[in-house]
């Protein structure tokens, strides 16, 4: 019997459904213009006919590189419908990291935002090897215009050929070597995601979402859910605070997704104290913890409508901390990154994969539908990552009698900032690249306002004396803003250990002293 009897519908099948359930309700709004369910239907399918012309093997990686649009996201889904699989590049990620990205993952397409991208778009084009298809989003002196094309096909109805077995998306992690991992889902380990959210999430009916942080990563896996609800996803291309602040009470926003360092810009605007956030019922966090006081402040000030969400590239989402769990009055629960959902299985194990007793530390350890399939190309890593039947997290972390989970350390040494994950070991390889740098130790420390606050610990070369500010903006040019350190230390040695590398336990100690979770 056909292993498809069994399973979820194609996530792109589901998104189908959806929209026709309510052909004249708005699905996405944005300032200036507004794309109804039915229009949806409509812009999918001509986008699918441009796709299916290209004659393109089932699984074949189309790459994106976009803000914040309503025609991406659709644009997405109709490369899916066609059998077609989708990479998202990070769009604060430097160029060499995309262009690492399109190699590694094998893109042959590559879909380009021209009133965003423009400029790294061209640079992309003129330097990706595998690709065979541009598209750009706009006019961009390059490539082929989407929007152009679509408008040539005329109407097509959008249609569903995507099979369970088929690739659906490739979505690139950090990793310890510093590049990154291609976490492959075929359509059976995708098709679950927008249910297993939708059971746990305190997701508003008929919910007005906004979406500020890309929806190319944690944001836009609330898209379809909102969808699912009768809702309308409201897009920004950015975090102004102004901006989203407006949004939120002429929009009658319900429900939204910020990082921590969102919410802390928020909380010092001066236009929040004059702004409506009454319709507020629902705001998600993640990607790192937020300050306890500084969530008490927004608790106070914006409404009891926090709730924090944990997971990974990996497997997403594993846990939720609920509304009711940010509780002024039970202060502990804010350092937990809540109560696992439904969909999970979630043991914390010892390095033999047996279960740790109740408050011990140990791994977090996960077993559900929507764990990915393999790390892509990467056979010894996927092996060690889900041996024994578990996706191991990399988190430490305890659980307690209730069940919440406590997240400790990590056993690699990524940095949350601002709610990115950053590998220190990239940032090192650009610093000890300077003339002047002779060692230097890259580590993660606490700072209310990013979670942590990338620090770079440098020693001079003899005789030299580097500039801080100059080293921060060679990371910036090399890495990307988000890798950038926020402040350098000079010192005359680093800690190292018995074979002589660098002891990175004695770095974090001296800033994370006194603190009980040794992540930001």
């Amino acid at each position: 019997m056909s292993h498809e009897l069994h399973s979820f519908p194609v996530v792109c099948e589901q998104t189908l459904l959806t929209l026709s359930r309510h052909p004249q309700r708005t699905a996405f709004s944005w300032p200036g213009g507004s794309l109804s369910y039915q229009g949806a239907i409509d812009l999918i399918g001509r986008m699918q006919s441009v796709f299916m012309r290209l004659g393109l093997a089932p699984g074949t990686r189309v790459a994106f590189l976009t803000a914040n649009r309503a025609d991406s996201w659709c644009a997405g889904m109709a490369a899916q419908l066609s059998r077609l699989a989708i990479t998202w590049l990070h769009p604060l990620g430097s160029l060499e990291d995309q262009l690492f990205q399109l190699s590694d993952s094998e893109s042959q397409v590559l879909v380009i935002d021209a009133a965003a991208f423009r400029d790294r778009g061209g640079d992309l084009a003129a330097r990706a090897d595998s690709l065979r298809h541009v598209f750009t989003l706009g006019q961009a002196g390059y490539g082929a215009d989407l929007l152009a094309a679509i408008e040539q096909a005329g109407h097509a109805t959008a249609r569903n050929f995507a099979r369970p077995d088929d690739i659906a998306t490739l979505n690139y992690t950090g990793g310890t070597t510093g590049k990154s991992k291609g976490a492959l889902r075929h359509h059976r380990e995708y098709g679950g995601f927008a249910t297993a959210i939708l059971a746990d999430f305190e997701i508003p009916d008929r919910a007005s979402y906004l979406t500020v942080a890309p929806i190319s990563h944690v944001a836009g896996t609330k898209v379809l859910p909102t969808l699912m609800r009768g809702g309308t996803v409201h897009m920004l291309k950015g975090f102004d605070p102004e901006a989203v602040l407006k949004t939120i009470e002429r929009e009658r926003i319900n429900f939204t997704l910020f990082v921590p360092t969102m919410i802390y810009v928020l909380l010092d605007h001066p236009a929040l104290a004059r702004t409506d956030l009454s319709s507020l019922e629902l705001v998600l966090y993640g990607a790192s913890a937020m300050s306890p006081t500084r969530l008490v402040e927004g608790i106070e000030r914006i409404g009891p409508v926090f709730s924090q969400l944990y997971g990974q590239t990996e497997c997403y989402p594993v846990s939720v901390l609920r509304k009711a769990d940010h509780d002024p009055k039970q202060p502990e629960l804010f350092l937990s990154c809540g109560f696992p959902i439904a969909a999970c299985e979630v043991k914390i194990l010892d390095d033999d994969d047996h279960e740790v007793p109740q408050g011990e530390a140990g791994e977090i350890c996960v077993r559900a539908p929507h764990v990915m399939a393999e790390y892509w190309k990467r056979p010894d890593i996927t092996a060690e990552t889900l041996k024994n039947g578990w996706l191991h997290t990399g988190d430490i972390a305890r659980r307690d009698e209730r069940g919440y989970l406590y997240i400790l350390d990590r056993k690699k040494d990524m940095i949350v900032s601002g709610g990115f994950n950053i590998f220190p070991r990239e940032i090192e390889d650009v610093l000890t690249q300077h003339g002047d740098v002779a060692m230097c130790a890259v580590v993660g420390v606490p700072d209310d306002k990013w979670g942590e606050a990338v620090t770079a610990i440098v020693v001079p070369r003899a005789g030299a004396q580097p500039n801080a500010t100059e080293l921060i903006e060679l990371v910036k040019a090399r890495k990307g803003s988000a890798h950038a350190p926020k402040r350098v230390e000079f010192v005359t040695e680093l800690p190292v250990t018995g074979v002589g590398k660098i002891d990175k336990k004695v770095l974090h100690a001296k800033y994370w002293e006194g603190r009980g979770r040794m992540v930001g």
